[in-house]
C-alpha cells in the first residue's frame, strides 16, 4: 500500500462531472426510461405476443436497472468520500 496521497485539479474535475452525469442527467433518464417501460407494460397500452414478451421480460430488467443505478450512486458517494479524505489529508498541494 503507497502512502501517496494525491488529487490533482484533473481528477477533482473528473469528479465533479461524475457527480454531475451521475446525480443528474443519468437519473432523470433513468427515471423516464422506467416510466416509458412501465407504460408499455400495460396491456391496455401495448399489445401482442411481443409485447406480452415485453412485459415478462421487464420486471427483471428493471431489478437490473435498479441494482445499477444503486451501483452507480455508491460509485459517486465512494469518489466523493474519497477525494474529500484526500483533500482534508493534504492531497491539494
Amino acid at each position: 500500500m503507497s502512502d501517496r496521497v494525491l488529487s490533482t485539479g484533473q481528477a477533482r474535475e473528473a469528479i465533479q462531472q461524475l457527480q454531475r452525469i451521475l446525480s443528474g442527467d443519468l437519473q432523470s433518464q433513468i427515471t423516464a426510461l422506467t416510466n416509458a417501460a412501465n407504460t408499455l407494460s400495460q396491456p391496455d397500452v401495448w399489445d401482442g405476443q411481443l409485447a406480452a414478451q415485453f412485459r415478462n421480460e421487464w420486471p427483471n430488467q428493471q431489478r437490473v436497472l435498479t441494482q445499477a443505478r444503486d451501483t452507480l450512486e455508491q460509485l459517486r458517494a465512494s469518489a466523493q468520500q474519497i477525494n474529500q479524505n484526500i483533500m482534508q489529508a493534504g492531497g491539494n498541494q
